[in-house]
């Protein structure tokens, strides 16, 4: 794939264009990144693990007819999606106490939320990705609040539906992050976009609290990918 191609260089993906008009290529990199890229390293073969996870789960949320940009993987990097005008938020669904709510509030972690709890987040690396109201989503024209009702409720059926597949492979979704956007072939209609793979999950064993996700990675507690070919054996993906 020539340079000339790549429409966009993320922390752990990149955007090329694709074959078909509406179309895009997201190609999957070995690099695992924290604190906004504070911390970077390179794993090899963590982009076509990503890439496998992210690709069963979608393929699990489509089969429940959630709306989405994935089409199909095409090899063990890359997968063909269709173009969004992505939404500047990240909408990040917490089901446990931990991470930077926990440091935040002085919460133990651990603790089991007795509901869901979304919140969106500014995407701005320079500003560590704020935290943020509804009301600023809206007031700065970022999503109107027809497409945060439709938002959080496809979070929240997402969270569900995961939350029990995860349960039977014997993994807790502590909370994870979602991204979405509009079709650019027709920008009335909001889908999921980007991936869910342990990069944007917390993923813990339910017996043990054993983390399985990029925590292992930000916090040193071992081999990143043993913990994410572990993910992927539950799930039943080989490699």
């Amino acid at each position: 794939m020539s340079k000339d191609k790549i429409l966009y260089e993320g922390k752990a993906k990149t955007i090329i264009k694709g074959p078909r008009k509406h179309t895009l290529i997201q190609r999957f990199k070995d690099d695992a990144t924290a604190y906004n890229k504070k911390k970077h390293k390179i794993f090899k073969g963590k982009g076509a693990l990503n890439n496998r996870i992210s690709e069963f789960l979608m393929s699990h949320l489509k089969s429940e007819k959630i709306p989405m940009s994935f089409i199909e993987r095409l090899n063990d990097r890359d997968q063909l999606i269709k173009e969004c005008e992505i939404i500047p938020i990240e909408f990040v669904v917490r089901n446990v106490i931990t991470g930077s709510i926990a440091k935040k509030l002085d919460l133990k972690e651990g603790i089991k939320l007795k509901k869901p709890l979304l919140e969106y987040y500014y995407k701005e690396d320079s500003l560590d990705d704020p935290m943020i109201s509804r009301d600023h989503v809206e007031a700065f024209g970022w999503a109107t609040k027809s497409e945060l009702a439709k938002i959080d409720k496809l979070s929240l059926k997402i969270n569900n539906s995961l939350g029990k597949l995860f349960k039977k492979k014997g993994l807790t979704l502590v909370d994870f992050k979602l991204e979405f956007g509009r079709l650019m072939s027709d920008k009335s209609k909001v889908v999921l976009a980007d991936e869910i793979s342990p990069d944007s999950c917390r993923l813990w064993d339910i017996k043990t609290n054993k983390k399985l996700d990029k925590d292992v990675f930000r916090k040193g507690l071992g081999s990143l990918l043993t913990a994410y070919q572990e993910v992927a054996s539950r799930l039943g993906i080989g490699h």
